[in-house]
């Protein structure tokens, strides 16, 4: 890596997608998602005003695992579901660079899990873009954990039964600070998503509804297709009450249970209905979001919760001053040959 250097007084050349594109071969399949999240990256990383050598992808291993090769940046394709643990010992060691992390739902969500919820609950400052396909790509089309129950895959040919994750749901309940959802051909409302989490301080986690084409093509048409998603889904705007439909004219509201339901604004005002709050510093009203699942309730996007605190790095380098302005700079020689010590000659 090259060393940290100061940008303030330095004239920074404007910069497009394309000086983001590397060299290399692009090799996901034909009308893959990931092509689209792949530009829409591109798109946002040079409004930033962030040099491409401060700018780092790390990925584990999966189809999305691939995206480090095709960015004109530094980048990581590391091990298995390790991809949050490596982006940590960066972000600490390199507090002044951007890190992202691309991971799947089969990479992030199983042997990847219990990393991604560390790296969450320590609100590291990274931002991580899971690519959610609900099957595993790479390795030909087994089932994952977001699979939904009684999917019939090469792994399941009798139909999975194994109850789907939430990502969004797993990123709440660590107390995630960012929390997003969005279509990868949504282009504008992806933009917007990607960009709100470049800018957020801590763990920013942004779920993408991908489409595999070859393995479980059509898994999220309800959510992309333009004529049914305005029926299907909900876009969170913060202070405003979810509204949705083609005409405007359903909402969702809590019924004396504390429960969401879907109403007609025939006989409904507006004002009774859930209204969006995405710093609310308890995640019951994000988490509750998250558990509205299409068909039996509207699904929504956008941004479900945005707080702020300490990150994890930032928490880490004011330790490290503290101790050194207690106790000086260190001297490892001395430390190896403190207490107990002996020479064998």
């Amino acid at each position: 890596m090259p060393d940290a250097m100061s940008t303030s007084d330095v004239e920074l050349p404007v910069l497009t997608p394309k000086d983001f594109a590397s060299d290399q071969e692009i090799r996901w399949c034909p009308r893959c998602g990931d092509y689209s999240i792949l530009a829409q990256m591109k798109k946002i990383l040079p409004t930033l005003g962030i040099p491409r050598e401060k700018i780092v992808f790390i990925s584990g291993i999966g189809c999305s695992s691939r995206f480090p090769y095709y960015m004109n940046t530094y980048g990581f394709h590391t091990i298995h579901g390790r991809a949050p643990a490596v982006a940590t010992g960066l972000k600490v060691a390199r507090p002044d660079l951007q890190v992202w992390v691309v991971t799947g739902d089969g990479d992030g969500l199983s042997i990847g899990g219990n990393h991604l919820m560390h790296a969450i609950r320590r609100n590291v400052d990274l931002k991580i873009i899971m690519f959610n396909n609900q099957i595993y790509g790479l390795t030909k089309g087994q089932y994952s954990p977001t699979s939904p129950l009684g999917k019939r895959t090469k792994s399941s040919p009798y139909g999975s039964l194994d109850y789907p994750l939430s990502p969004l749901s797993v990123a709440i309940g660590s107390d995630a600070t960012f929390v997003a959802r969005s279509v990868d051909v949504d282009i504008k409302h992806l933009t917007m998503v990607l960009e709100r989490a470049a800018a957020h301080k801590g763990t920013a986690f942004v779920e993408v509804y991908q489409d595999c084409n070859v393995f479980n093509s059509g898994a999220f048409e309800f959510a992309s297709k333009k004529n049914e998603k305005v029926n299907n889904c909900i876009y969170l705007e913060d202070g405003k009450p979810l509204v949705f439909g083609a005409n405007l004219d359903k909402g969702v509201r809590l019924n004396g249970k504390g429960e969401a339901e879907v109403v007609s604004l025939n006989g409904v005002k507006q004002d009774d209905l859930l209204f969006h709050n995405e710093a609310a510093k308890e995640p019951a009203h994000a988490f509750k979001l998250a558990r509205m699942r299409w068909p039996e309730m509207p699904e929504a996007m956008g941004v479900f919760r945005c707080i702020q605190k300490k990150s994890y790095d930032q928490e880490v380098d004011e330790q490290v001053e503290e101790t050194i302005a207690k106790y000086g700079e260190g001297d490892l020689e001395a430390l190896f040959n403190s207490g107990d010590t002996w020479e064998v000659t």
